[in-house]
């Protein structure tokens, strides 16, 4: 399909649309979703001390997006039994009370994949001793499907890793593969570690945070193709400065670290990398606005109810809209996004990102319920 970047050029002609407590805002060359999510308590469960709890094995391949995402279900299924989660190690810093965190790669796992495992009473014993099985792994190897059912007795359920349906949001689609799905959180929560609150405190106190507005900028994520231009992160860090007076965090993971691209934003912000999920969830929880690219980082900033400004170009923003209290979605009218994969990796203009310029971003955000009274002089922000 056919970009649009030679039509007309943008106007601030705005369209908003109400859906219950979601908004709509429609620019012509931004398109932003504010989404507005009431954020209900989590309810206490109420077990007889004497009350056995079943054990129930998870098994989870995604990376830290995808398991923001799949947060709401595993809470569910925490509620009611034990938890063993197989999945990435890093992710014991934010999972819910009630699962416990091992490495997808442990022993047991790879050793469903050699010749004999049906054969192996290790194995046997492992998995049939889990009252329920659910995985969302190995879904299209269809012998791994076949031996794990066997292993645990019939008592495993695999899914594949996403819809068949692309206009449904992940989240939805986890929960949906559990029953009596009705009663479930869609929103995702992470609970606040010590020692996240600790080393945040202190980070806090290092900076002299404590009577300044602070942004926290996440430029990476998983793939180049989704980043938004350095020089245009660094349009924004100046203009904060200059109208709110604040200070700006860069918050890096190791992806960005190796595959470097930061170093100008390096230079111009307060840096917090090689932090832990458990000190990242803090940090953000702590911060004022957040603005980042489709990445895991902006899913656990939502997450954690900061105002969150999502930057979305080839990514489906159906499927994959960080969900949270507070979050803005801005994208650019491209006909052709969102793309594929494999469209994405070969894409020759990257206009989804690289025509989203920073000053359709700014008037965004100064707009933000947040931001209309963070200033220097008199009410309001400046632009």
């Amino acid at each position: 399909m056919r970009s649009r970047t030679d039509r007309a050029p943008f106007k601030f002609a705005t369209r908003l649309l109400v859906f219950r407590d979601r908004r709509e805002v429609r620019i012509d060359v931004a398109k932003c979703y504010s989404f507005e999510l009431s954020k209900s308590m989590k309810q206490i469960h109420q077990r007889a001390s004497n009350a056995a709890r079943s054990r129930i094995a998870v098994l989870f391949p995604g990376a830290l997006g995808d398991f923001i995402c799949f947060l709401p279900a595993l809470e569910k299924l925490a509620r009611d039994a034990d938890v063993d989660l197989f999945a990435r190690r890093e992710f014991a810093d934010i999972a819910p009370s009630g699962a416990i965190v091992r490495s997808l790669e442990c022993n047991e796992i790879s050793r469903m994949f050699t010749a004999n495992a049906a054969e192996d009473q290790r194995l046997q014993d492992f998995f049939g001793a889990y009252a329920a099985i659910y995985s969302w792994f190995g879904s299209a190897q269809s012998e791994f499907v076949r031996r794990l059912g066997w292993l645990s007795r019939g008592r495993a359920r695999v899914f594949p890793f996403q819809p068949s349906n692309r206009r449904t949001h992940q989240t939805d689609y986890y929960v949906g593969c559990l029953q009596g799905d009705s009663a479930v959180q869609r929103e995702p929560q992470v609970e606040l570690r010590p020692d996240g609150v600790a080393w945040c405190g202190e980070f806090w106190a290092t900076y002299e945070l404590h009577r300044r507005a602070v942004l926290v900028i996440a430029p990476g994520s998983g793939a180049r193709e989704k980043n938004w231009p350095e020089d245009f992160f660094l349009a924004i860090v100046k203009w904060w400065r200059e109208a709110v007076d604040g200070a700006v965090v860069l918050l890096t993971g190791p992806v960005e670290e190796e595959r470097g691209g930061v170093e100008r934003l390096r230079r111009s912000c307060l840096i917090a990398s090689k932090v832990t999920l458990s000190q990242a969830a803090a940090l953000l929880a702590r911060s004022d606005v957040y603005l980042g690219n489709d990445s895991g980082m902006t899913h656990l900033a939502a997450a954690q109810g900061i105002r969150t400004v999502a930057l979305f170009g080839p990514s489906n923003a159906r499927q994959w809209a960080p969900r949270g209290r507070r979050v803005t979605i801005v994208s650019r009218e491209i006909e052709c996004s969102p793309c594929s994969i494999p469209t994405m990796k070969s894409c020759p203009h990257r206009a989804c990102m690289t025509k989203l310029h920073p000053t359709n971003v700014i008037n965004l955000m100064a707009t933000l319920p947040e931001l209309v009274t963070l200033t220097r002089v008199g009410a309001g922000i400046k632009v």
